[in-house]
């Protein structure tokens, strides 16, 4: 079996990646203070900085996007231009990542030229202070969640994500290639790149580059949409189970009830993990179809093995 890769974490990312990443989605524009966009964001939330253009610091989250709304753009006007600046000032001081004005507010002369003069971002859109907070906050989500790449087949199989591993050569794209056929759809062949979303929710992708394609052994690489159709291809798939194929061998043990529930940890989590014995006139397409329909049972609360085992005890009970 592959070595157990090894997660990668973010901590930080530039204001630069920031604003080339989501300037089109928040619809920003940068108005001065280019300089400052090597400046890190540390926090994957945003702040409103209300309380601290009254002076109140003590629980300031100053390494977060500072978002400027109605409220705090109407406050500062209401300020002399000596005291915006005072207030400007202090928040500068503590090393502020940039400061975005919502609604397409006008900044004030003392915000253009405090971010001028102290080389902070200052940023402007139009969504409102709610719409750009929750979509900031999920798209700091995804590149601060940890990513880890695993060596397996990703497959949606009648809505539950499949993930396939085993040893090279076992058997995992030409599972795959038959599910497919069965209707299902292909996220990722051989490496596929999981993220850790909320801290709870593993999500499957496809590198960009093998996206849709399969390597198949002895037809080579082939081109999924193309063969079977783009309904064949799903970019990102939750993983809701694992499936290890492993070579059988005589005096092996196989779980012949189903009782027992292992775990297969990734990032933290552990996933519904199934191992499958390879051998011989085994339909591996038509078991890994099976357990994922298990699988859904059980998610809605129906365990099959479970309810079998009752309804033996209460017969055996009976007599």
């Amino acid at each position: 079996m592959p070595r157990k890769p090894e997660p990668k974490y973010t901590d930080s990312i530039s204001m630069q990646e920031f604003f080339d990443s989501f300037k089109d989605v928040l619809k920003l524009r940068l108005l001065t203070g280019e300089e400052g966009l090597k400046t890190r964001v540390r926090d994957k939330s945003v702040n409103r900085p209300s309380l601290v253009l009254t002076g109140f610091y003590k629980y300031f989250a100053a390494k977060r996007i500072q978002l400027f709304g109605a409220g705090e753009m109407g406050y500062l006007r209401e300020l002399s231009k000596s005291k915006q600046f005072k207030v400007l000032n202090e928040l500068a001081d503590r090393h502020v990542p940039c400061m975005i004005v919502s609604r397409n507010l006008l900044p004030t002369k003392s915000m253009i030229e405090i971010a001028t003069e102290r080389k902070i971002p200052l940023l402007r859109t139009p969504l409102s202070s709610r719409d750009f907070t929750t979509t900031a906050v999920l798209l700091l989500e995804e590149k601060f969640a940890p990513r880890v790449k695993v060596h397996g087949t990703m497959m949606d199989v009648r809505g539950i994500g499949a993930l396939i591993r085993g040893g090279s050569g076992i058997g995992k794209s030409e599972c795959a290639l038959a599910l497919i056929e069965h209707g299902h759809s292909l996220v990722a062949d051989d490496v596929v790149p999981v993220r850790l979303l909320n801290e709870r929710e593993l999500m499957a992708t496809s590198a960009e580059l093998n996206r849709g394609y399969m390597e198949c052994r002895g037809l080579g690489i082939i081109n999924v949409a193309e063969l079977f159709g783009i309904r064949a291809v799903r970019l990102e798939k939750r993983i809701d189970m694992v499936v290890t194929f492993k070579e059988w061998a005589p005096g092996m043990e196989e779980d012949r009830t189903g009782l027992e529930r292992d775990f297969f940890e990734i990032l933290g989590i552990k996933v519904p993990h199934i191992e499958l014995p390879v051998r011989s006139g085994r339909d591996l397409a038509r078991l890994v179809e099976v357990a994922a329909m298990e699988q859904s049972l059980r998610d809605h609360g129906h365990d099959s093995a479970q309810e079998f085992n009752e309804r033996l005890i209460s017969h055996m009970s009976n007599d």
